[in-house]
């Protein structure tokens, strides 16, 4: 008599599964139910991480198959990135090999652990039959103004002659040479997803109860609205214009502050002697990188030797520069209050700045010598507005300024507009062209997709596609004429901001899909994936998906209906069957048995 082998069963109805297109959907037929986990990076292995996670899925998808539902459960990968270009640096190997090869080795150990997936609707974002339709989505953008190019401030590394992310800078330093990085100014492509700040943020409440609050939170603070004023301080005929949550303490500003990168720092500078000194600051920082500056203890800053005038009390305040204002954020430059910004109060304490108290506790005092106070409270040293609540007079003292044309009301977000420009090989090329005659022109659609070259050198040094004559030497597509291509590609998380929707209609060769087929799939019923991914992942998702409404692709706001947050798996094991010996089995397990004891492990809520 045999014995019983699971792994020789399970092989055996995986083939008929597959051979009679089991996990196969089809549109139209009876209630749908798309449920999908976001897909994986191939980075050449499977593990312990994704099995959870893709097992979560995958006993949605069959318990609603057995329910009769018309269930959709894809996959695919998410294929561009740094890691095929490091591969490529360092052995040689190109990155569209390197990342084939992984693709099809984790595909076999996806269909091995017997996840009922539909692979007629596999997407790889690399392909150019995907990437073809970034670039129109992206030209869709251009004509409305959303996609836009501006000089940005980078992390800039010397050596390598690209652009780093805050997390790619260690001390200071360029993760991969060492080199100490630089803030440089370079052109880049952004997308304008502050347009949909409101709307992104208003949104989020259809998602409670159907999303974990901690993501939801994440969103809302990520959005950051806040309600203020934009008031004006005058350097002699020169307007500064700040932005504050606390008009109510404006009184109490004794000094302002400009970002070093602020263009008029260096102009102030000149004005006021302090040129030589400023500029010396200036190159300084701008080796800091924003995380750096933004979580170091240590507050500095040069005097620019002029000062403003306060809009509420006429009083004439230094203007200074310092490492803890950024560009980015708000107007470039603040009213430092430093009896009530804690901030603030480090920096006067430390430069000597005079500090003056205009709100008080309601009850009891303060000790302005040991911090700041930045709590509600009664205003003092304020004019007409002495003795009145701090939250009253916000409104107050607003409209007064506003009446003397020195300050509005004003709504901000601390989201900012998207830089998508990376300095990289392996990703989505951005289809415009630049001529000297025209200027800045679109690829026409019809020339979509711009292809990726082949004849790349890969040094790890500079821009690898500039070293692409036949790539960057082209013609303009409206006047004829030479032109150069844009040699920038996309960031990544662009292509995964709609794979969702490619999956309705992946084979779809005249456009990115069908809006009968998105309509009947969308949105995603249930999704599961990380929670590291709460306000980049999918806040761009959500902004893609509300863009392709505005032009008619889809129908619905949101995309995701209901979120998984699955957790993490954090104990790592050194091979599959360490990983089995601590789940109680052996080597001849069932992969079934596997996916039932990783769930019994920890629950999903």
């Amino acid at each position: 008599m045999h014995s019983y082998n699971p792994r020789d069963i399970e092989e055996k109805w995986q083939r008929i599964w597959e051979d009679r297109g089991v996990f196969k959907a089809e549109e139209f037929r009876g209630n749908k139910f798309y449920v999908l986990e976001m897909f994986p990076y191939p980075s050449g292995r499977i593990h312990m991480g994704h099995v959870r996670n893709y097992t979560i899925g995958d006993a949605i998808a069959r318990f609603l198959r057995m329910k009769g539902y018309n269930v959709l459960h894809p996959m695919g990968w998410d294929a561009f990135g740094l890691p095929a270009e490091n591969a490529a640096i360092k052995h040689g190997i190109h990155p569209a090999k390197w990342t084939y090869e992984n693709i099809s080795y984790m595909k076999k150990q996806l269909r091995l652990l017997g996840f009922s997936y539909d692979w007629d609707r596999e997407v790889a974002t690399c392909d150019p039959e995907y990437y073809r339709w970034n670039q129109w989505i992206f030209l869709k953008m251009y004509e409305r103004g959303i996609a836009y190019r501006k000089t940005a401030v980078v992390n800039w590394c010397p050596h390598d002659e690209t652009v780093l992310a805050n997390e790619q800078v260690i001390e200071g330093k360029c993760w991969r040479c060492g080199t100490p990085i630089v803030q440089k100014e370079i052109p880049s492509w952004f997308l304008k997803i502050t347009a949909y700040a409101e709307r992104l943020l208003e949104d989020l409440s259809r998602l409670e109860g159907k999303w974990p609050e901690r993501v939801l939170a994440q969103q809302r603070n990520w959005i950051g609205r806040s309600e203020g004023a934009l008031l004006k301080f005058f350097v002699e005929e020169t307007p500064i214009e700040v932005f504050t949550t606390r008009p109510d303490t404006v009184f109490g500003a004794t000094f302002m502050v400009l970002a070093p990168e602020h263009p008029l720092t260096l102009e102030l500078a000149k004005r006021g002697g302090r040129l030589e000194e400023a500029e010396e600051f200036v190159r300084r920082v701008k080796s800091q990188s924003t995380r750096d500056r933004t979580t170091s203890p240590d507050k500095e800053g040069v005097f620019l030797g002029v000062y403003a005038k306060n809009p509420a009390n006429g009083r004439d305040v230094p203007v200074w520069t310092a490492n803890y204002v950024l560009y980015e954020y708000g107007t470039g430059a603040i009213m430092a209050v430093p009896a009530h910004d804690q901030r603030d109060w480090e920096f006067a304490t430390k430069y000597g700045i005079e500090i003056t108290p205009v709100i008080l506790p309601q009850e009891g005092e303060w000790d302005f010598g040991k911090g700041a106070y930045e709590g509600r409270g009664r205003l003092v040293n304020s004019g007409e507005f002495t003795g009145m609540d701090s939250e009253e007079a916000k409104a107050k003292i607003t409209l007064w300024l506003k009446e003397k044309g020195l300050g509005e009301p004003k709504v901000t977000y601390r989201l900012r507009d998207w830089n998508i420009s990376r300095q990289r090989y392996w990703g989505t090329p951005i289809p415009i062209v630049y001529c000297e005659a025209c200027g800045m022109v679109p690829v026409p659609e019809d020339k979509l997709p711009v292809e990726l070259p082949l004849d790349v050198k890969f040094t790890g040094r500079g821009n690898p596609l500039q070293s692409s004559e036949g790539f960057v030497n082209t013609e303009c597509p409206k006047c004829g004429g030479p032109a150069k291509r844009e040699t920038d590609t996309m960031d990544t998380f662009f292509d995964s901001s709609w794979y969702f929707l490619r999956y309705c209609d992946p084979n779809n060769e005249e456009a990115p899909f069908e809006r009968d087929k998105a309509d009947y799939w969308m949105p995603v019923d249930t999704y599961i994936g990380g929670i590291e991914h709460a306000v980049l992942h999918l806040l761009y998702s959500r902004f893609f998906q509300k863009f392709l409404k505005d032009i008619g692709l889809v129908r619905d706001d949101e995309p995701f209906e209901r979120l998984i947050t699955q957790g993490m798996v954090l104990k790592k094991w050194v091979s599959i069957g360490s990983l089995l010996e601590y789940l109680g089995l052996d080597a001849e397990s069932s992969v079934e048995e596997l996916k039932i004891k990783l769930q019994e492990l920890a629950e999903v809520s």
